[in-house]
């Protein structure tokens, strides 16, 4: 495997629940770090969503492995941000098999 171009300073954010006071909640993303990481654009597609048009395009993000467990390791449901741009993390896989690298499998959504 081709070591990647880690080229991108991502914020890992993750999500909590905080009372909104009316018995429900908020969620509420907290920034757990910074990764450098590469981002390939994958396939997208276009649907109507309460007659709103969403953009929902496919992402790989590649950073550097960290131990399961560690707040550095990316996990499904987590997201990252560059500005004002979004990706929600869908799984994590090895990108290769020495384990030094993780691909994030990714969806930015975008409305238009």
């Amino acid at each position: 495997m081709k070591a990647p171009r880690l080229n991108r300073r991502l914020v890992l954010e993750g999500a909590s629940r905080v009372s909104d006071g009316a018995g429900g909640y908020d969620l509420v993303w907290t920034a757990l770090g910074t990764l450098w990481a590469e981002v390939k654009a994958g396939a997208g597609r276009e649907a109507e969503m309460a007659d709103i048009t969403v953009g929902e395009a496919r992402y790989r993000i590649t950073v550097r492995a960290a131990p399961h467990g560690a707040p550095s390791r990316p996990v499904p449901g987590q997201r990252f941000r560059e500005g004002g741009r979004l990706w929600r993390i869908l799984a994590v896989t090895d990108a290769d098999p020495q384990a030094r690298y993780l691909t994030c499998h990714a969806v930015e959504e975008v409305v238009a």
